[in-house]
């Protein structure tokens, strides 16, 4: 596990969306995981547009995550979606099993869609633990995954630019002037 969050990034994109899916289950430490996210986001990528949708728990995340990527609400495709959600292990194996099923679902939706899925769905042993990684500063997940959004944007961004460049790199070449 890491024990400190990653380095802070700021955003080369000047606009664009981001989706923020985030349970309501466990609410005080979803609650905290949004705050961190939201503050983050503002400070490192100020031109763009986030959305929050809250839903019941963390199994109805990786729906939703879906949804805002088929079916968004505003007609734009968000350039990321940042998943939330608390889950803590009991004396079964459920939260074991939902935890897994989620981790999958995000993974195949965001290699269906081409869209990155940053999973901060939690899976863990107790509240304290919770506390250390939705509350307090040195692990905060919220924080975490809106530093992982935004160097997700930028490398898609810079991805962008080089196919655009090779484009008219290729066009220049075949014509012998830009067209």
């Amino acid at each position: 596990m890491s024990t400190e969050l990653p380095q802070k990034v700021h955003s080369h994109v000047l606009n664009g969306h981001i989706t923020i899916v985030a349970a309501r289950y466990n609410e005080k430490y979803t609650d905290a995981l949004l705050q961190n996210c939201l503050a983050e986001l503002a400070e490192s990528a100020p031109g763009v547009e986030v959305e929050v949708v809250r839903v019941p728990g963390a199994f109805e995340v990786p729906m939703m995550v879906k949804r805002s990527i088929v079916y968004p609400v505003n007609g734009e495709t968000p350039a990321a979606v940042i998943a939330f959600g608390v889950i803590l292990r009991g004396s079964t194996a459920h939260a074991d099993l939902i935890g897994t099923a989620i981790t999958n679902q995000l993974m195949s939706i965001s290699c269906e869609s081409l869209v990155p899925v940053v999973h901060e769905v939690l899976l863990l042993n107790n509240e304290e633990q919770a506390f250390a990684r939705c509350i307090a500063s040195s692990l905060n997940r919220g924080r975490e995954a809106a530093r992982a959004a935004v160097a997700m944007l930028n490398l898609l961004e810079e991805q962008q630019s080089e196919t655009r460049s090779a484009i008219r790199r290729s066009s220049v070449s075949r014509t012998g002037s830009l067209i």
